[in-house]
């Protein structure tokens, strides 16, 4: 069965509008500072998305964000925030970014980065999360990643990554350089424990363009 056609609205871009393909929303959206997006289903639901407030459709850093779940607290840790990136080819372009599990109010959010991948997106959210937290002062919440790679980058201090750097990701390779230092010169408590999305769905952070 074929993958099924989604419709992309962008309020915020190069040209705001709707669009009947990723690759056709990406050239609106790409080297945009603060671009705002989303996919939807049918022509309809884009259309009529279009004609509203971003904010309508995406609770992005709202104080009035709801809890849209109900899980065992015994299970899913409530003190805690969740960390994801989402990445159109690989490579491709990329984005991350960090909520709080319950509320799913979002944290920080960077890209997106030409030339990514989702690897590398995830380790990066990761490692933002962390000293997000630490800047804070936070050293118990725990932070819910989905991918075993990015954990184990990070266990590590080492990455392992297939991208090859050129004049286009080359911002990428600062951060993930960066981001290996402050893990060789900083210590951290929290927690960092995987999702188990075919237990309990995808994760807060995600993207919601699968």
């Amino acid at each position: 069965m074929g993958k099924a056609k989604k419709f992309y609205v962008v309020w915020k871009g190069n040209n705001p509008g709707i669009y009947s393909s990723w690759t056709d929303c990406q050239l609106q959206i790409k080297g945009y500072p603060d671009a705002k997006y989303k996919s939807f289903k049918s022509l309809a639901e884009a259309e009529s998305a279009f004609g509203d407030n971003f904010s309508d459709h995406y609770k992005t850093g709202s104080k009035s964000a709801k809890k849209v779940t109900s899980w065992d607290e015994s299970v899913i840790i409530k003190q805690s925030i969740s960390v994801d990136a989402a990445c159109s080819g690989n490579p491709g372009l990329m984005e991350y970014r960090g909520v709080d599990t319950y509320s799913q109010i979002e944290h920080f959010k960077q890209g997106p980065f030409p030339q990514g991948t989702n690897n590398v997106g995830e380790f990066l959210a990761i490692i933002h999360g962390l000293a997000w937290l630490m800047q804070k002062g936070d050293t118990t919440t725990t932070i819910y990643t989905d991918s075993r790679t990015a954990m184990a980058w990070v266990r590590n201090k080492k990455v392992k990554t297939m991208l090859k750097k050129t004049a286009k990701n080359a911002v990428l390779f600062d951060l993930i350089d960066r981001g290996i230092n402050w893990l060789k010169t900083n210590n951290y408590t929290n927690p960092i424990v995987k999702w188990e999305t075919k237990s309990w769905g995808e994760i807060p952070a995600d993207f919601g363009r699968k």
